[in-house]
């Protein structure tokens, strides 16, 4: 008898490279899964794939030749109606790509970017299918705070169901909700990790000690006065030592408009293209300490035991919070404290402990679907 058919919708790299051990775990039961791509990333997603052993996408929800990278709020809306147009115009093809044997189709989607609401809501209302949704139930109180992406879990948990919870703390989030609740233990970037964390570095001209700092979300770099303010802290913290300042090509027109770029030099802070994952990986597991606004990179951080500053205003993960992992509530004199303090702030690695990934594809083949 035909196995059912699950299908991954999917728009970001990072959404790529986190559920890629649960791709290739479905893959080792006998199950060849799909992935539908919303192409909120473009421009690295084919190296992404590549490092990943991950396939070309079965299906693009934005037509590959018209898709490109989402950098700002203005565009979501054309990216968001192109999603629905493919998706419904092709849901036909789609529904016949998850039916097999008669048996539920299954749909999952990862996290809280655009693409998570709007693929569980194809999954469940176009094509009909149940819905799982990992790394579910992360709450940071504010639907404002981060913006979008606290809307987008709350709407994808009213959609889906399965979710796929990274500890109790997000379960208990989801004690109302509907459907089936799992608690993976952690979050699926720690098996991602564990493909990266020990390869070469690939950066000529790397400091023998460095702190490494992200600073990418539009309710930071939206804030000139903010986003000014962290990056003169870490200039002159870079006097003491290096801080490579990892940025994508948003965040360097943002410095450009700014007037910022004169912060930067060769020798201190030194700015830097972002980085594939696999090649990333290596540099922050080296780094002395980070400064980032990523809810990823702050997860890997706590993972690693890695001192890391977290400059938002709210997180949705304050389990990962504590000595080794701080909120700087977008504060200049806590993202101070924080450097002043990190060389004590090293805790334990926890990368060998957890495989949430391996929890994710047991339910699933208890459930019959691999």
């Amino acid at each position: 008898m035909a196995l059912p058919v699950i299908s991954f919708i999917l728009g970001t790299t990072a959404e790529l490279i986190k559920i890629a051990p649960v791709y290739h775990g479905i893959l080792e039961r006998g199950v060849r899964p799909k992935i539908w791509f919303t192409a909120q990333h473009v421009d690295e997603v084919s190296d992404v794939l590549a490092d990943l052993n991950l396939p070309e996408p079965d299906v693009w929800l934005v037509p590959k030749e018209k898709a490109h990278n989402l950098e700002s709020p203005a565009q979501v809306p054309g990216w968001a109606a192109q999603v629905l147009r493919t998706a419904w115009s092709r849901r036909a093809e789609l529904k016949a790509a998850l039916v097999e044997d008669g048996r539920p189709p299954l749909v999952l989607v990862h996290g809280d970017t655009f693409t998570t609401p709007y693929g569980s809501l194809i999954g469940k209302r176009i094509l009909k299918s149940r819905v799982g949704h990992v790394e579910a139930g992360a709450r940071s109180g504010s639907i404002m705070s981060p913006l979008p992406e606290e809307l987008n879990r709350k709407i994808a948990a009213k959609i889906v169901d399965m979710h796929f919870a990274p500890s109790a703390r997000e379960v208990n989030n989801l004690r109302n909700a509907r459907g089936v609740v799992v608690d993976t233990e952690a979050n699926t970037a720690i098996d991602a990790m564990r493909l990266a964390i020990n390869g070469p570095l690939d950066l000529e001209g790397l400091p023998e000690k460095f702190g490494l700092a992200t600073l990418h979300r539009f309710e930071l770099v939206s804030r000139a006065d903010k986003y000014r303010e962290a990056l003169e802290i870490l200039r002159e913290q870079s006097k003491q030592m290096p801080i490579l300042y990892m940025a994508g090509a948003p965040e360097r027109e943002k410095i450009r408009a700014l007037g910022l770029a004169n912060l930067f030099d060769e020798k201190n802070f030194i700015i830097q293209p972002k980085m594939r994952y696999l090649k990333f990986l290596p540099l922050v597991a080296r780094a002395e300490y980070v400064v980032t606004d990523s809810g990823g990179l702050s997860a890997e951080c706590y993972y690693l035991g890695l001192p890391c500053a977290v400059h938002r205003e709210r997180t949705e993960t304050p389990q990962h919070l504590g000595e080794t992992v701080v909120l700087t509530e977008m504060r200049g004199d806590k993202l101070q404290n924080f450097l002043d303090t990190y060389q004590n702030r090293r805790g334990e690695s926890w990368v060998e402990k957890f495989h949430p990934s391996e929890i994710i594809v047991d339910t699933l083949a208890r459930l019959g679907y691999c």
